[in-house]
């Protein structure tokens, strides 16, 4: 008697850095849980390598958002969903647009799906969803869809050389940067400069992350002062969490790489306006700390490093 097929599974999270860390949990639920099944990662170019390097997936497919008036790149992503011959779909990203995804299949059968599209079989139906933090959310809507517990972000997988970049034994990660259209998200750059200083004078080597259009930030925080580090541009996503791994604490803003660094376990202090909630969106990891202020140039340098002098101290 032949074997039968494996459940053909689509997971899909096409969200920012900090919607994709927050997911790593769940993932790794919904492998052990379809422990034999071919499951396939719809999400976009940022993550596929990062994806595709976990065990979660068998395959990684990107080109998960096609613009609005992108037929082509619609008429494609219908085909592959239809030709994919899933049985089931957990929308992670549970938005209108991965929620109009569901509509794609038609006028096929729908795979059973977990999210909150219209008709569904598997809705998380909670009227207060959009009140919990990402990470419980997601956990409540697995359970509705069968799968009892989702476990916290495993980042013990990830595999990186960070020894090119010539860091010492003692380093700290600050990432002055964040969303561009959200500036009121930035503690200002002279006071993450302020913070560098500080480490400096205490032997802790201040090293700044950020892509290549943060450069200019970077430097503008590192000042010209030997021994304190700009890495704009030359870390990935591994890197990042290899550098978390490895550095005695970290600094931030609310951005996507400080989701990454506290899930890798990095003591963390994130610096929070009120443009965001980090009840609903805050980092998560074994050692995190919020420190938030209405507007975050209120926030004086002396109040972050008393925070990080307990820490430092204990």
């Amino acid at each position: 008697m032949p074997a039968a097929e494996p459940l053909r599974i689509l997971i899909i999270k096409l969200g920012a850095l900090g919607d994709f860390i927050q997911a790593l949990g769940p993932f790794a639920a919904i492998r052990r849980h379809h422990a034999d099944a071919h499951i396939t990662l719809l999400t976009t170019d940022p993550f596929a390598a990062f994806a595709a390097a976990s065990d979660y997936f068998n395959d990684v497919w990107t080109a998960g958002r096609p613009a609005g008036l992108d037929f082509i790149g619609w008429f494609g992503l219908r085909r592959r969903l239809r030709q994919g011959g899933f049985d089931r779909v957990y929308d992670l990203q549970t938005s209108a647009r991965s929620s109009f995804y569901h509509r794609l299949f038609w006028p096929d059968s729908y795979p059973r799906w977990s999210g909150i599209a219209a008709g569904c079989s598997h809705p998380h139906d909670n009227p207060r969803r959009d009140f919990m933090h990402t990470i419980e959310r997601q956990a409540e809507q697995l359970q509705m869809a069968g799968i009892a517990t989702v476990p916290p972000p495993d980042l013990s997988w990830v595999e990186a050389d960070i020894g090119r970049l010539r860091l010492g034994d003692r380093f700290a990660l600050l990432v002055p940067g964040g969303a561009a259209h959200r500036p009121s998200k930035r503690w200002p750059g002279e006071r993450f400069g302020g913070l560098a200083r500080w480490l400096a004078g205490r032997r802790i080597e201040p090293v700044l992350l950020g892509g290549e259009a943060e450069a200019s930030l970077l430097d503008t925080v590192a000042g010209g002062r030997p021994g304190i580090r700009s890495l704009a541009g030359k870390t990935n996503l591994f890197d990042i969490a290899a550098l978390a791994g490895a550095a005695i604490l970290a600094v931030g803003n609310d951005t996507g790489p400080m989701h990454l660094i506290a899930a890798a376990g990095c003591p963390s202090l994130v610096l929070y306006s009120d443009d965001s909630d980090p009840a609903l969106c805050g980092q998560r990891g074994a050692d995190v700390t919020i420190l938030r202020r209405r507007r975050l140039s209120a926030l004086s340098v002396e109040e972050v490093t008393g925070k990080l002098t307990n820490h430092l101290a204990s």
